[in-house]
């Protein structure tokens, strides 16, 4: 048998997957019409069917069943062989971030950088997934941790701090609560550090809080909707303090053992688009921590030890031990 040509199985395999010949089509960018041709194509090389028409549209044949588990696999590790030599555009620019500081932080300040460089394409993915560089998909990554991580350099944009908050709507008709009065009323999320809160700040942990949340952007709505009092992070409450949405009970503040930094593998000093954010970025985290620090003068700070929030989350394939190299580029 005459080996099938590498497009018509490509395009074989989407259709399979997608289970709908328009959408795949779609997605690869053809016409149904093509698309149809290349799977008869297909079809006459291999000499048996592949779909059949059925009362309810197309259905793959037995034949059709088996081939998408035998060829997709080597089809997926071909693309993946290929990514890293895929030609990279210097005005684009792929970025990771997690999605509460992503919406909190970089959303408002964003505009700012598209009106400074409209000729640069940002594509931006809010998760919190391992990042593993050596697949190419992202040029740097936005995260939470310890600042350390193997084969990739790290670089300080901003510490973490937390304070109690609340919403006026909790806060109504209500004399507004001293440290020591804080236990009595709803306090949300006991896997916050509100232990070591209350031991150096005063007051007692509570046996029972209102309600707990797994991701911190729940837990600020929580806290805006009036359900409880949260410790929030200073960086992602900040700007419902502005509006208005949230209240900072207190002057006193716990600084995160955890901070925020812009990670990324050595190579992506070599993109332009990439050294250009990179010099917005870290001009724009130098202006937030001078105005907080600012606003937050005679604040009581005290480093806290114990895991606050998410695991660093940053990755990559080999095993050099990560840098925090200055802000020359």
């Amino acid at each position: 048998m005459e080996r099938p040509p590498l497009n018509a199985l490509q395009v074989f395999v989407s259709a399979a997957r997608a289970k709908n010949m328009t959408r795949a089509a779609e997605r690869l960018h053809l016409t149904v019409s093509a698309l149809s041709h290349q799977v008869r194509t297909l079809e006459q090389r291999l000499g048996y069917t592949l779909f059949k028409r059925g009362p309810r549209g197309l259905a793959l044949t037995a034949e059709g069943t088996l081939l998408p588990d035998r060829v997709g696999p080597h089809l997926d590790a071909i693309d993946s062989a290929l990514v890293p030599l895929r030609t990279r555009r210097d005005n684009v620019l792929s970025l990771s971030a997690m999605p509460s500081l992503a919406s909190s932080w970089l959303m408002p300040r964003l505009p700012r950088f598209v009106a400074l460089h409209p000729e640069l394409e940002l594509n931006l993915d809010s998760s919190i997934d391992l990042v593993d560089f050596a697949d190419c998909r992202f040029d740097a990554a936005m995260r939470y941790g310890p600042g350390q991580w193997d084969g990739v350099v790290s670089e300080l944009l901003f510490e973490e701090w937390l304070t109690p908050v609340a919403s006026p709507s909790l806060l109504a008709g209500r004399k507004r609560p001293t440290l020591d009065e804080l236990p009595e009323w709803p306090l949300l999320c006991p896997e916050d550090p509100w232990s070591l809160w209350f031991e150096k700040f005063g007051g007692t942990t509570p046996k029972r809080f209102v309600a707990n949340f797994s991701d911190s952007e729940t837990r600020q709505r929580a806290a805006v909707e009036g359900i409880g009092i949260a410790l929030g992070r200073t960086a992602m409450v900040r700007p419902l303090i502005e509006s208005g949405m949230l209240i900072a009970l207190f002057p006193e503040r716990l600084r995160a053992r955890y901070a925020h930094y812009l990670v990324y593998p050595q190579r992506a000093r070599e993109h332009a688009a990439f050294r250009v954010f990179r010099e917005w970025l870290l001009d724009e985290a130098a202006a937030f921590r001078a105005t907080t620090d600012a606003a937050d003068v005679g604040a009581v700070a005290t480093r806290v030890e114990p895991l606050v929030g998410a695991a660093p989350v940053v990755g990559a394939s080999n095993t050099r031990r990560a840098s925090a190299p200055g802000r020359s580029a």
